[in-house]
């Protein structure tokens, strides 16, 4: 789920895209750096080559001199990494004592007289130098001589302030880079933030709490936002129409499950048992279906436009006991009630007591003498619990209790599809229904919160 996180998507390439700009800024302020330094140098080189410039002459015999050398001491030391260097056009040469026994190797080049060159050539022990040039016309009576001064200084000195200003600025661009990648990490999860807002919108229309996503979103998000709701607008259409559809044919089969009821009657009457009995038990399964399709379409649509709610529990129950008491199966047995008054749970009234009263029916048709409903409270917070003394059901069945469209009374005697429409309602509200055997002998049905 990481990898296709859109938020750790925008960071990466935030960080990336900070990284390799900052490299890049890095490298060109090096860079920078190295062509000014190296500038400067060459600007006190220009100054040193006019000083020279200043001093040299020819003698009367048209030899190169030189009145008076550089005050750098640098060009007394051997080696030391700045130098001079003059020759004339007839092979004469003086060099700095700084050359020892070498001498520049200027490349071919026929600058014009007074313009200043540069130069990077190779020095003593193969060093790198910045060398700076310019030609002279001297005069020697009517002899006229043409004169090349350079001077060069060693480059390594510009490497060293180069490596050094590199170092500092890694620690500098390191630091800015920290900041930038937390700008950057604070800046999507505001950016996201408003899609964070949707998905709880979600949920809550999910839920049941909302039936539209709120409109004071960013522009960005407001046609995302109003495209959901008309979608949400058109499935709560259609879910509407489905439901009218399906109450529409629920309803219609009521007159002919009626009718057909009637014939088993008179077939009865007639003494038709075996075919009476078949028609009933027919008539009686496609009315449960017809039940179970009314209560799961009712449900359906209370629950997607409900506002939370709760029901008195003991007052349903004592209704459907006395509701129960008047029927065959409820008048052989006892239902003791161990509800205390004021116990409420969060269910619609309605589908409450389609919940209850299923369960409360089933318990008295397979009881023997007692049936008992109570409302504990544990960990895990209020359930339900109705239990009878009867036959129970088979432990080999208890899975196969709950399954979707299983019908246990296929199976033998069973409950029918009582459990199912039961099943149907406590989905809708988060709740679950768990069966297992009673202490009393008979089968326990337990409603809770799901986990």
């Amino acid at each position: 789920m990481k990898g296709r996180s859109l938020r750790l998507r925008l960071i990466a390439g935030g960080v990336v895209a900070i990284l390799l700009a900052l490299v890049l800024a890095g490298s060109g302020l090096v860079l920078l750096f190295e062509r000014h330094v190296t500038r400067a140098i060459a600007g006190d080189l220009e100054v040193q080559l006019k000083q020279i410039l200043a001093d040299v002459d020819l003698d009367p015999q048209g030899d190169l001199v030189l009145a008076s050398p550089p005050a750098d001491p640098r060009f007394e030391d051997p080696l030391s990494g700045l130098y001079w260097q003059i020759s004339d056009d007839r092979g004469q040469s003086l060099r700095s004592r700084s050359l020892w026994d070498t001498a520049m190797r200027l490349p071919e080049d026929q600058p014009v007289t007074s313009e200043i060159h540069q130069h990077k050539i190779s020095g003593p022990g193969n060093t790198r130098l910045l060398a700076v040039e310019r030609v002279a016309l001297l005069t020697a009576g009517d002899r006229r001589v043409i004169v090349r001064l350079s001077v060069a200084t060693d480059l390594t000195r510009v490497s060293a302030a180069a490596s050094a200003f590199a170092k500092d600025l890694i620690v500098a661009l390191a630091l800015l880079a920290s900041v930038l990648v937390i700008a950057t990490s604070i800046q999507i999860v505001l950016g996201l933030r408003p899609l964070d807002a949707l998905r709880r919108g979600v949920v809550e229309i999910r839920s049941g709490r909302s039936r539209h996503l709120s409109l004071i979103v960013p522009a960005e998000v407001r046609p995302l936002v109003e495209e959901v709701n008309a979608l949400v607008d058109s499935q709560e259409s259609e879910i509407e129409r489905s439901r009218s559809r399906a109450a529409d044919l629920a309803h219609g089969l009521k007159t002919p499950l009626a009718a057909l009821a009637a014939d088993a009657s008179r077939l009865r009457e007639r003494g038709e048992q075996a075919i009476a009995q078949d028609i009933e038990a027919v008539g009686d399964a496609m009315s449960r279906r017809v039940d179970r399709e009314l209560a799961r379409a009712r449900v359906r649509g209370r629950w997607r436009h409900a506002t939370p709610s709760s029901t008195e529990l003991a007052s349903l129950v004592r209704s459907l006991i006395a509701t129960l008491a008047r029927t065959p199966d409820g008048a052989r047995v006892t239902f003791e009630s161990k509800i205390a008054d004021g116990v409420h749970v969060p269910f619609d009234r309605i589908d409450l007591a389609e919940v209850l009263g299923n369960l409360l029916e089933n318990a008295a048709r397979h009881a023997k003498r007692r049936v008992r409903i109570s409302a504990p409270t544990s960990a895990g917070g209020l359930s339900i619990v109705i239990e009878d003394d009867g036959s129970g059901i088979d432990t080999a069945l208890l899975p196969y209790a709950l399954e979707r469209g299983a019908r246990l009374d296929e199976r033998g005697k069973g409950a029918g599809l009582g459990f199912a429409i039961v099943q149907d309602v406590l989905d809708a509200y988060g709740w679950r229904l768990h069966l297992e055997a009673s202490d009393q002998g008979g089968l326990k049905a337990t409603l809770s919160p799901s986990p």
